[in-house]
């Protein structure tokens, strides 16, 4: 049984079923992308929540120096890609990374792929689908038509907000309110969340909350791709103009309005600040692999999907660079924590013009990397079908429009449904654990084949550099570095020394006399504007003070010291995927020096492996529960149904 579970496919079995249409169904699908395309598709999927959105906090957390991480985060993604891009050389069919494992790996490895890819693409829709909500919204509510007596559109928040977030944000209200802050003081964030929950309709106490805006973008967007690749391309080329040109004319307008003072100092946080963004900055980039889920609609595969991979990611880390460094560069960096950091900097020098044309881009922007996401789902899974592991419903091809009709349906459902009620952060860090998966075994994929004789190379090769001595070095040089620049961080890493709880944490986590004591000893302590425990907001106080002072109060403190210090098993279970990533680097270097492995894809699994392992516990634990349901949907059908295993009876 072991054997037939990584029963392996060939390349030119592959190329030999996709010459012949796979056989299964009458209908092919339409080659009519080149490198244009293809480098526009992966612009309109890196270009959307990362500069609209997500840079803004990187920045806050990084300041000018989050270029560095843009730049870092590029260049892991570029090592990805050029497995990637050697994959689709040698395998030009749909199917991305899952038809690359199930050619290095097998069977059972290329069915965990394709199903990790089901939270690249369709968990990872989600997410877009609710920015894109908030951002629509938002838009709405800036509409003025005085004559019509219109001053802004304003959609209720319980229609604009999932039915989690709403809920955690109102308890964390709660929490905060009882804390001592006013209503009026609670963040934006919160204060929506409790409102959306407090002014929904309710059935027998159940809250009506879900995000309606959200579920009609999807709708619309799988009833473009159904219609076919022409269509899909002519409406992600026309969004990928309109925000290009909307980017551009940032730095045009921008770049005169740098102050170059508030680049000082360049990294106010310090490397960990730097770092702080790094899913965030990560999440910015994936989508450039979807473009090999086209393979089969170019014109010319082997040569095209490498170029455009590469152009992609080329033109997006400079924009990216770009735009941080205007952002920074206009206000101060500590200012831009908004879901909205473009149009907030032209707010902030009177250009509200500028902040209209910005808002309007964005709502282009998040529906052009949803097209390109709801777009690669449905050839994965038709793929995946073509080999038997999923019913050949999910392969076949509408005879007019040429398309994977009915994946392309099941996919709309599986996106619109979940959009309506899950949480952003949730599906974003599933979305992101799931795509380094899929880079991380398609770099091993690269570094199996290497050697293999057997294997039909196709126009594109990684240049190879032996890592044999190169890797094993820079792995000696990382730890004396942590041994000798962070001492203490290291060593309190090894010895799971007791952490302070950070302050938000603290102060909801406590009971009502745990409270009662902890504002007494705040009035103690503060600043004499504070008279009584009644008027002292504790998180606020806590908050403003400098980390020395809050680790002395939180020493002092006596509130019981599981409430004040992460220790023991609590802690280092968030140590876990860290001890992973440093096992796994421990075999790498030996491999590299017994096996002469390629040099790029090895920094490539090393370097998405680590972000992946900065997700956190609970982001593995949510994938680790995904995968097994994934293995039970295997072995109750795609084992018995394997075109492979088929061919052996």
């Amino acid at each position: 049984m072991f054997e037939k579970l990584f029963r392996k496919k060939s390349i030119s079995k592959i190329l030999q079923d996709a010459a012949k249409g796979y056989g299964d169904h009458e209908n092919t699908l339409h080659k009519t992308l080149g490198v244009r395309d293809l480098t526009a598709f992966g612009i309109a999927a890196i270009i959307g929540a990362g500069i609209f959105s997500t840079i803004g906090k990187a920045s806050a957390d990084g300041g000018p120096a989050v270029i560095f991480l843009f730049i870092f985060t590029a260049v892991a993604c570029s090592f990805a890609a050029f497995a990637y891009a050697e994959f689709a050389s040698m395998v030009p069919v749909s199917g991305s990374a899952y038809t690359y494992s199930y050619v290095a790996f097998g069977e059972l490895i290329a069915w965990i792929i394709g199903w990790s890819l089901i939270m690249e693409y369709s968990i990872g829709n989600i997410t877009v689908a609710i920015s894109w909500s908030d951002y629509f919204t938002g838009l709405l509510s800036t509409i003025k038509i005085p004559f019509l007596g219109i001053n802004g559109i304003h959609v209720p928040d319980w229609m604009t907000m999932d039915y989690l977030s709403a809920y955690n944000g109102h308890k964390h209200a709660e929490a905060l309110l009882a804390a001592g802050k006013s209503l009026s003081a609670l963040d934006p964030a919160t204060a929506l969340a409790n409102n959306a929950w407090l002014t929904a309709p309710q059935i027998g106490g159940f809250h009506l909350v879900a995000d309606i805006p959200a579920l009609g973008i999807i709708i619309l967007i799988t009833w473009l791709i159904y219609r076919g690749m022409k269509e899909s391309r002519n409406a992600s080329n026309a969004m990928v103009v309109v925000k290009l040109a909307v980017i551009l004319l940032v730095l045009a307008v921008g770049i005169f309005y740098v102050d170059t003072k508030n680049w000082d100092p360049f990294a106010p946080n310090g490397v960990s600040g730097i770092l702080k963004g790094v899913s965030a900055v990560f999440f910015a980039y994936i989508g450039f692999d979807a473009i090999s889920t086209t393979a089969e609609e170019c014109k010319n595969p082997q040569r095209d999907l490498p170029r455009g991979m590469m152009w992609a990611i080329i033109i997006c880390t400079l924009l990216y660079v770009a735009i941080a460094l205007v952002l920074t560069g206009i206000v101060k960096s500590d200012t831009l924590a908004v879901g909205d950091p473009l149009a907030f900097v032209f707010d902030q020098i009177d250009l509200k013009l500028m902040s209209g044309i910005i808002a309007v881009s964005a709502v282009f922007a998040m529906a052009s990397v949803l097209l390109v996401f709801q777009m690669g789902q449905p050839r994965i899974w038709m793929s995946m079908s073509r080999d038997g592991l999923l019913p050949k419903s999910f392969s076949k091809i509408h005879p007019k429009y040429k398309t994977p009709s009915f994946a392309t349906i099941v996919v709309g459902f599986v996106v619109a449904v979940p959009s309506l009620f899950m949480n952003l952060t949730i599906v974003t860090d599933l979305c992101s654990i799931g795509t380094l998966f899929a880079f991380v075994l398609v770099c091993a994929g690269v570094l199996v084949l290497q050697n293999r004789p057997d294997v039909q190379r196709g126009k594109f090769k990684i240049p190879y550099i032996n890592s044999k001595f190169i890797v094993p070095i820079a792995f000696i040089a990382a730890i004396a570095f942590a041994f000798t620049q962070y001492g203490k961080e290291t060593k309190a890493f090894f010895f799971n020394s007791p952490k302070t709880i950070q302050t938000v944490t603290f102060v909801t986590s406590l009971n009502g006399d745990e409270l009662k004591i902890v504002k007494e000893e705040i009035v103690k302590h503060a600043a004499p504007q504070i008279i009584n425990e009644d008027k002292v907001d504790a998180e606020s106080y806590l908050s403003a003070l400098p980390a020395d002072r809050y680790e002395q109060f939180i020493s002092a403190s006596k509130v019981p010291a599981e409430k004040k210090y992460e220790s023991g098993w609590g802690l280092f279970k968030h140590k876990i995927p860290m001890w992973i990533f440093l096992i796994i680097c421990v075999v790498i270097n030996y491999y590299c020096i017994t096996k002469n492995l390629s040099l790029i894809p090895v920094l490539g699994l090393i370097s998405c492996l680590y972000m992946m392992c900065e997700l956190g516990i609970s982001n593995w634990i949510g994938f680790g529960i995904w995968l097994v349901v994934g293995l039970v949907v295997y072995f109750a059908y795609g084992y018995r149904h394997s075109k492979l295993a088929q061919a052996e009876v």
